[in-house]
């Protein structure tokens, strides 16, 4: 005869209900468990083809253009090579790739960690306040520091990197406080706190064009975060006057102020009163368009990128784009960018979740702002900002960070369904 095993119970508690052996679970009957912080594990499901296609397709083109507009600027500047930026710009453009397929193959999630993204927003902080007091300046704005030299040829601007922390590190507080979006200490007082930082270094490195920039990131993320009108109103009028306020403030402490912002507000649509310097950036861009007509002069013909349109390798290629190539040219370009947006909108409405959501939402957002901006100034509707055209404009650093946020929305788009 077999004896049967006796199963061994955990002993009883006065009404008779077994006791766990974990102390901290006796107390209060349920114990909350620290949720697991999201691990690094790999993406399933495909990525969006059309997006993917079309953001390769803006790089090549960007390429080829910068290219066309920067071979002169290098063979007559210090470099003596006319293949200087483009070799530059092709090698980060493999690079960054490169880095957006790797990054899409994970999942996104990784990005909820808190210890991740709390880590990336507080080193991009102090990186941005370093080169606010540290860093290398514009030789047209001695004061308005941005840059951090790396060796000799080498620059970065940390603001570009910034940009796309501050969208996920917003996402991250929406959804984790998202049971208390409109509350003040819970909701909207850890948003404030958080831009609070990164405005106060766009207005000490007078980078008014990035300060708009921000506020609109800061702008969207809050409008899509399920919040009320009425508290939206709220933390967007005392962030305003805040800004105001700490704008004034600086511009009267600091010698010369924001004088050189002001001269550009004024020379904004000034061209008819005669060229100067203040508008002669603007003046060569629109001759530049002026002169391309529907069908342009043809590849590599442009007559202003012989040193009358300066930058013409970076903020105001849009403007070499539809002298050579015509306004078909510059119309292409809307209409990738165009398309760029809307697919991008349309994985942010499919994303899995709101996290998913907001980062999508955002990074394409910013794209697009970008891109209207950049042509607006072009095109004399805007004062001078500095903004540079997304996948167009020289600048390695920047190209290899635009492509990275791609490979995180490719990774978003995964985890869609019927996009």
């Amino acid at each position: 005869m077999t004896k049967k095993k006796r199963r061994k119970l955990k002993p009883a508690s006065a009404s008779g209900a077994p006791v766990n052996s974990n102390p901290a679970e006796n107390q209060g009957g349920t114990v909350k468990r620290r949720k697991k912080e999201p691990g690094l594990r790999l993406a399933e499901g495909n990525l969006d083809m059309m997006f993917f296609i079309v953001v390769i397709i803006l790089l090549v083109y960007g390429i080829i253009m910068m290219f066309s507009a920067s071979y002169m600027e290098g063979l007559l500047s210090s470099k003596n090579d006319g293949y200087a930026y483009v070799r530059t710009q092709g090698i980060c453009a493999v690079g960054g790739v490169l880095i957006m397929l790797f990054i899409s193959f994970f999942d996104y999630h990784i990005l909820m960690n808190s210890n991740l993204i709390i880590m990336a927003y507080v080193g991009m902080v102090a990186l941005l306040t370093y080169t606010s007091f540290f860093g290398v300046a514009y030789p047209q704005a001695p004061t308005a520091h941005r840059w951090i030299q790396v060796g000799t040829a080498f620059t970065f601007q940390p603001s570009e990197a910034m940009k796309p922390v501050l969208i996920v590190f917003l996402a991250f507080l929406v959804v984790k406080n998202q049971a208390h979006i409109n509350s003040f200490k819970k909701g909207w007082l850890p948003m404030l706190i958080t831009f609070a930082p990164v405005g106060l270094n766009m207005v000490l490195q007078r980078h008014m064009s990035g300060l708009m920039i921000m506020c609109a990131l800061f702008g969207c993320v809050i409008v899509l975060s399920g919040m009320s009108w009425k508290e939206i109103l709220k933390i967007v009028g005392l962030a305003g006057a805040a800004m105001l306020v700490v704008v004034l403030a600086y511009g009267a402490m600091r010698e010369g102020g924001f004088d050189y912002i002001i001269n550009r507000v004024k020379s904004q649509g000034s061209i008819d009163e005669g060229i100067n310097d203040a508008n002669w950036q603007v003046a060569q861009s629109l001759i530049a368009i002026g002169s391309g007509g529907w069908f342009g002069l043809g590849f590599g013909e442009s007559r202003q990128k012989y040193l009358w349109l300066p930058e013409s390798q970076n903020d105001f290629i849009i403007a070499i784009i539809v002298e050579e190539l015509g306004y078909i040219g510059g119309i292409t370009v809307l209409l990738l960018f165009g398309i760029l947006v809307w697919r991008g909108f349309r994985i942010a409405s499919k994303a899995p979740d709101k996290f998913g959501m907001l980062i999508v939402a955002g990074l394409v957002f910013k794209v697009g702002f970008q891109v209207i901006l950049n042509i607006a100034v072009a095109c004399d509707a805007f004062p001078n900002t500095g903004v540079s055209l997304p996948f167009f404009s020289s600048g390695g650093t920047a190209l290899m960070i635009q492509l990275a946020e791609m490979g995180v929305i490719l990774s978003v788009s995964r985890q869609c369904e019927n996009i």
